[in-house]
């Protein structure tokens, strides 16, 4: 069942069973993204039948997306005790369990708990858990593979949306809930197919007391190796950790989250404003609602075309800036387009913005995955995530604020803009900055043993292990070792010793 966390061989397949890991990855990005917004169309029936305002229902939603990203690191917890498969599915029974559960529902507070809790907690345990095994499937081929993965979140909510209105029409709200719950057993599917890619099994190794005691925990060896042998007593080293704080002084983990909490406080704001925006405008309500629709279908071939640009050989060493030049792109367009009020130009809006929102969404967990490797990329994951949280529970609900005290869209639009550029101008200097400090810094003492871990780090599963000097063609890696602050010279006499240990 994978228990122990994600792990591979010695490389992901790039291919073969990976495709199949990619397509449940897609339906999981999908539900996680587009379930919470698709559940919208039932708020008028339950403001009925409750006798609830629209604020009170929408609650529903809200907690349903605090969960999803609220829970990351209880997620990765969870990944790294149990692994990628036995963790979504559960995650499926619990999405499936908590809208089943709604649709006997008597009060709202039973809906927020089952329909909220629940099923926004079962959609967190799929989501994070896929991303990971996406990562350890794909690497030459992991910019296009997160792109057609993110390809899920339009596609799924231009498909459920109006499945929950027939749903609607014909069950009425109860019946869709409960027929909602069946269809979020897929989940379950899509977990199933999460098996570890191909390769020798991995196990905790021994190595002497005295001999590099500093390294970090949780190292493995292929099976059949052995214990490390050594003329020191050898011990048990410890588990590895179930969330990995130390990636938190990672200078390239560190830029990171500060570009997301900034991107998350503006970059959904244009997009939930944006129907009454037009109605306010003078748009007529079809007119208004079609906006969304582009949005979505640019964004559906934004994401994959973006993830194919991305893999390019002379882009990939690149893509942090490509990820900072689509977040300046999108703020861009929300501080050109603040003062449109005809249709056209709403028009011409939804086109860049779902353009440029395509491209931050195929690329945001890409520069993840090649900043922290693969074998902390779940606790970085769980992190980001719960950052993340923190900054959509300020965002939209202040910009709702101002717009009912200020009755004027065109300041909504000005903060949020300038809070996604300011968050692709942090990433491009940010990036830049560390990048010349580390090739400024003279290689310190501890060089050889840096350079011993590198051989861990390959042992242990990394998705990107450290390269060398040696090694020129890898300019990716060398790329996001230099922002991680590793030095990008090791000393000749490491060489040797990695040839005698695995003698």
């Amino acid at each position: 069942m994978g228990a122990g966390g994600p792990r591979r061989g010695e490389g992901p397949p790039d291919g073969g069973w990976g495709w199949v890991v990619l397509g449940a990855c897609f339906v999981v990005t999908g539900f996680a993204y587009g379930f919470p917004k698709a559940v919208s169309v039932f708020f008028r029936a339950l403001m009925r039948d409750f006798g609830a305002g629209y604020s009170d229902t929408a609650w529903v939603s809200s907690i349903m997306l605090a969960m999803l990203y609220g829970t990351g690191p209880v997620s990765s917890i969870l990944v790294t005790r149990f692994g990628c498969r036995p963790v979504m599915l559960a995650g499926g029974l619990l999405a499936s369990a908590g809208m089943i559960l709604a649709s006997f529902a008597t009060r709202l507070l039973e809906l927020y708990l089952t329909a909220g809790v629940l099923t926004g907690l079962g959609l967190a345990l799929n989501f994070q858990p896929s991303l990971i095994m996406l990562g350890l499937y794909f690497e030459r081929r992991r910019p296009l593979a997160n792109g057609l993965a993110a390809a899920g979140s339009p596609v799924f909510l231009s498909a459920l949306s109006p499945l929950g209105q027939q749903l609607l029409e014909r069950f009425g709200w109860r019946g869709g809930f409960l027929l909602l719950g069946g269809l979020l057993l897929h989940c379950c599917a899509c977990g199933a197919v999460m098996r570890p890619p191909p390769g020798p099994s991995l196990r905790p190794r021994r190595d002497s007391a005295g001999d590099r005691a500093g390294d970090a925990p949780g190292e493995a060896e292929a099976d059949g190796a052995g214990p490390q042998l050594s003329e020191a007593t050898p011990r048990t080293r410890p588990r590895r950790r179930l969330l990995d704080l130390a990636v938190c002084t990672d200078r390239a983990f560190a830029v990171y989250a500060v570009t997301k909490f900034l991107m998350a406080l503006g970059l959904f704001v244009p997009a939930i404003l944006l129907v009454n925006y037009a109605k306010d405008a003078g748009v007529p309500d079809t007119d208004a609602a079609f906006l969304l629709s582009i949005v979505g279908f640019v964004d559906i071939v934004a994401r994959p075309a973006c993830g194919a640009l991305a893999g390019l050989a002379r882009l990939r060493p690149h893509v942090p800036y490509l990820f900072s030049l689509a977040l300046l792109a999108n703020g861009l367009t929300d501080l050109s387009s603040a003062r449109a009020r005809s249709y056209g130009a709403l028009v011409a809006f939804c086109i860049a913005f779902g353009l440029s929102y395509g491209m931050v969404g195929a690329l945001q967990f890409e520069v993840l995955m090649a900043a922290v490797g693969a074998s902390r990329f779940p606790s970085a994951l769980g992190l980001v995530l719960l950052l993340e949280a923190v900054a959509v529970l300020i965002g939209p609900p202040s910009a709702g604020r101002l717009v009912d005290a200020l009755k004027n869209y065109e300041i909504i639009f000005y903060l949020a803009g300038s809070e996604v550029a300011l968050a692709g101008v942090f990433m491009a200097v940010a990036t830049n900055c560390c990048l010349r400090c580390a090739k400024a810094a003279p290689a310190g003492p501890g060089t050889e043993d840096r350079a011993s871990d590198t051989e861990d780090a390959e042992a242990e599963g990394d998705s990107e292990p450290l390269p060398v000097a040696e090694e020129p063609g890898n300019l990716e890696a060398l790329e996001v070792l230099s922002v991680r602050g590793e030095p990008t010279e090791p000393e000749p006499e490491a060489r040797p010793r990695l040839a005698a240990k695995s003698v």
